[in-house]
């Protein structure tokens, strides 16, 4: 078998949905904290929080090109966050490094598709050119028994044709009188 087997699959889809997952958990544990200056502002880990649910949906739908689309807006909205002052600069390297890990997880998967559909066609297409080969064989083959047909069918006409040019008693080299 090809390409990415099920398991294998479920496997990926475990990984990509588990550190998603570890965004979202990231993101909201600092919301909460009283300090003087947060590292995660609440409405920004809330915002943060629906992005990475998007990533996490896409992924677990085996979306991959459209779970990096929403990786690609969830670190918009984490350097927007970030510019301003909603994200401290720790916690913004803490969650970019996640994404990175995210990111790496799904183009590794997209790569594994594009290898499984590649093999596929090449597998087809050898299977292809296989069964030309044998469809070839098989009309030279055809024609080779039509023309053999048509060899024999000559080789009787010619029999025959000498046969009655010969003469009635002449077709078994008998000789005439005695």
């Amino acid at each position: 078998m090809t390409g990415l087997s099920f398991t294998g699959a479920r496997r990926v889809n475990r990984r990509v949905a588990g550190a998603a997952l570890a965004l979202i958990v990231g993101a909201g544990a600092l919301a909460g904290c009283a300090s003087v200056a947060p590292d995660l502002d609440a409405a920004a880990a809330g915002q943060l929080q629906s992005r990475v649910l998007a990533v996490t949906q896409a992924a677990a739908a085996d979306d991959s090109p459209g779970a990096l689309k929403q990786l690609d807006e969830l670190t918009t909205a984490l350097d927007t966050a970030a510019a301003d002052g909603k994200v401290s600069f720790k916690r913004h390297q803490s969650i970019k490094s996640s994404i990175d890990a995210v990111r790496n997880d799904l183009n590794t998967r997209i790569a594994q598709q594009q290898a499984a559909k590649d093999a596929a066609a090449k597998a087809a297409e050898e299977e292809k050119a296989a069964q030309a080969a044998r469809d070839a064989a098989a009309k030279a083959a055809a024609d080779q028994a039509a023309a053999d047909q048509a060899a024999a069918q000559q080789a009787q006409q010619q029999a025959a044709q000498q046969a009655q040019q010969q003469g009635p008693g002449k077709a078994k080299g008998g000789k005439k009188g005695g």
